[in-house]
C-alpha cells in the first residue's frame, strides 16, 4: 500500500536533518529509510565553485516532480516518499535536493531513493550553472547521469 508522499519545490534554504526527523517521525512503522542529500560542492583546484543557481520553469517543474513520485509509489511497496529541491542561488555547503524514502524492508527503500534521484538528475527540469573564477558557466548532465537513468529500463 502506498503511503504519503511530500514533494517540495523551494526557493529558500531548508534544514535537511529537521525534514528526515519529521519524515521519520510520520513513518513508525517503517523498518528501512533511505536517504540521499546533495549539496552544493566547493569544486577543487582551480574549480572553486562560488555559487551554485538553478532555475526552473515553474508550471512544468513541481508536476513533473509529482509525476516522478507518483512513479516511484507505483514502483516500489513504500510507507513514504520524501522530495525536496531548491531553486535559486546557493552556495557552497547548501542543501540541494533531499530524497527520502520510507519502507518495510531496506531494499525497497534504497532502490526508491537510487531511481529517484538517478531521475530527478537526468531528466530534470533544471538549468544549474556555477560561478568560478567570478564567471558564470552552465552545467550539463554528464554521461554517467545518463548511463545511470538508462539502467531502470
Amino acid at each position: 500500500m502506498a503511503g504519503p508522499v511530500d514533494v517540495r519545490l523551494l526557493d529558500a534554504g531548508f534544514d535537511p536533518a529537521a525534514a528526515l526527523t519529521a519524515f521519520a517521525s510520520a513513518h513508525p512503522a517503517s523498518g528501512g529509510f533511505v536517504s540521499f542529500l546533495g549539496q552544493v560542492r566547493a569544486g577543487e583546484g582551480d574549480a572553486v565553485v562560488e555559487a551554485l543557481e538553478l532555475r526552473h520553469y515553474a508550471p512544468l517543474t513541481l508536476p513533473a516532480m509529482q509525476a516522478l513520485a507518483a512513479t516511484v509509489m507505483a514502483r516500489w511497496p513504500l510507507d513514504g516518499l520524501l522530495m525536496i529541491h531548491r531553486v535559486g542561488a546557493m552556495e557552497p555547503g547548501d542543501p540541494i535536493v533531499l530524497v527520502a524514502a520510507a519502507a518495510r524492508h531496506r531494499r525497497d527503500a534504497f532502490a526508491a531513493a537510487d531511481y529517484a534521484m538517478d531521475h530527478l538528475k537526468s531528466e530534470s527540469w533544471f538549468w544549474k550553472r556555477e560561478k568560478v573564477a567570478g564567471t558564470w558557466r552552465w552545467v550539463e548532465p554528464r554521461a554517467e547521469d545518463f548511463s545511470d537513468l538508462a539502467r531502470w529500463g
